[in-house]
């Protein structure tokens, strides 16, 4: 029973993070290189092309928008339907979305990509960080409580939301507007918490633990750019991303939630941080890059690291993504003040209006419940040309899916074979025939 335990306390109950590098959904052939950490099935062409609906079920970040995305051309355009598990990592992907629309007019490249890694991965935040997350979530509390029909902008649409969950996401949004004096201290005791339940007696000798789990299991999985010494300080604090001299003493409201525990046979909400202590933030944008030059050894060893990578990498992103934007359609908008966090005042409200929007593409956030009523529903009958289910999310998939895949949809799924490191080989392998199972009886095929 204990192992059982620490087992699920490695990855965590609540997924704040994906465990699988950033993959293009419109480009399978460029996306499905040996690192992949994924199965593609289906019998659709090499790109989807067109116009694409793309529907994510549990991807935890945007980084397979901002891939696609990326990899985009002129004459194709992207829609991209978003479920998630839980309303508070549904609140994350809208405020990573937020930060990646900002025009480098408002923040240049470089201070957006090191917020965006910050928020992203860090346990505990700089002070500049946290005025700028207190400007996206008022701005982003805002949005979701707007009554109108039409969203605000196309890559932040909660309209499908119902209304609880769009409550939800506002008390989540005021959340992380509130103070954060009195929680200074909650991530490092909560933090320390997971990592003293999930080694349990290792916990004295921690150290050889952390190296051996970068060691002989992420190395050997082909995560080399994973440097030993910025592993050991993320496994220990939870700090990911650290490039500039500053302090990091400021709790990220971003990842804490509540847990339900069962205690006396009541059932106890406690508030702490319930992600991923294992596998790391490093995976998503960390592990795989195109540019040769970040890939250079020196006696054996990688010169640059997932950090240095994730950080080129969220850079080319974001610039692909400026690339793609549009102009504002409103001039008298346009004339309204604003500071440099982006705060567009119109009337006696704030507004994300000033956000880009890129050309072709939307974002359109799903409730937590809509897989099982899609097939019902006539407007997405054949609709979908991929999906993405996660590794947490896979045992959602199902027959549904005939009815609103269209023809020659591709599947993709996030395997637990590379990434998820406390798994033994037999749960690997178990956990990947039974997603071909169910995707086959699905309709699809490798």
């Amino acid at each position: 029973r204990m192992s059982a335990g620490r087992l699920v306390e490695g990855p965590g109950c609540i997924t704040w993070w994906g465990f699988s590098p950033a993959c293009d959904l419109m480009d399978m052939e460029k996306t499905f290189i040996p690192q992949t950490s994924g199965c593609c099935l289906g019998s659709g062409p090499g790109r989807l092309g067109g116009e694409a609906n793309v529907l994510l079920v549990g991807s935890a970040d945007p980084r397979h928008f901002l891939k696609t995305l990326a990899g985009l051309q002129d004459t194709e355009s992207l829609h991209v339907w978003v479920v998630e598990s839980s309303m508070e990592v549904a609140a994350r992907q809208l405020l990573l979305l937020y930060l990646a629309l900002m025009p480098q007019e408002i923040m240049g490249n470089n201070e957006k990509t090191e917020v965006f890694l910050e928020l992203f991965g860090n346990s505990e935040i700089r002070s500049q960080t946290a005025e700028m997350l207190k400007c996206a979530a008022s701005q982003l509390s805002l949005s979701v409580t707007e009554t109108q029909e039409t969203p605000t902008h196309s890559c932040l649409n909660t309209a499908q939301l119902k209304f609880l969950e769009r409550d939800q996401l506002a008390k989540i949004f005021q959340t992380w507007l509130q103070p954060q004096s009195s929680a200074s201290a909650l991530m490092p005791k909560a933090w320390d918490h997971r990592v003293r339940q999930h080694l349990g007696t290792r916990y004295d000798c921690k150290g050889g633990s952390f190296d051996w789990d970068v060691s002989m299991k992420l190395h050997e999985k082909g995560c080399g750019l994973i440097h030993k010494h910025q592993y050991v300080r993320w496994r220990e604090t939870g700090l990911a991303f650290e490039r500039r001299e500053g302090t990091y003493q400021i709790t990220n409201p971003t990842l804490i939630s509540s847990r339900v525990f069962n205690q006396g046979g009541n059932r106890v909400a406690v508030r702490g941080y319930w992600g991923d202590i294992v596998s790391s933030p490093y995976l998503a944008f960390g592990i795989e890059t195109h540019d040769k030059s970040l890939l250079q050894k020196q006696n054996g060893q990688h010169v640059k690291t997932a950090q240095d990578v994730s950080f080129a990498n969220v850079q080319t992103l974001f610039q692909a993504l400026c690339a793609r934007r549009a102009c504002s359609s409103s001039t008298a908008a346009a004339a309204e003040p604003s500071d440099r966090k982006g705060v567009s005042v119109q009337g006696n409200r704030a507004v994300p209006a000033h956000l880009m929007h890129p050309n072709g593409v939307a974002v359109t956030f799903l409730s937590t419940d809509s897989l099982d009523k899609l097939p019902g529903k006539q407007k997405y009958s054949h609709f979908f040309n991929a999906f993405y289910f996660s590794t947490s999310c896979a045992h959602q998939l199902g027959p549904m899916l005939r009815q609103i895949a269209a023809p020659d949809a591709v599947l993709v799924v996030e395997l637990a074979n590379r990434y998820i490191l406390d798994l033994n080989r037999e749960q690997e392998a178990g956990f990947e025939r039974k997603v071909a199972s169910i995707a086959l009886e699905a309709g699809f095929e490798p």
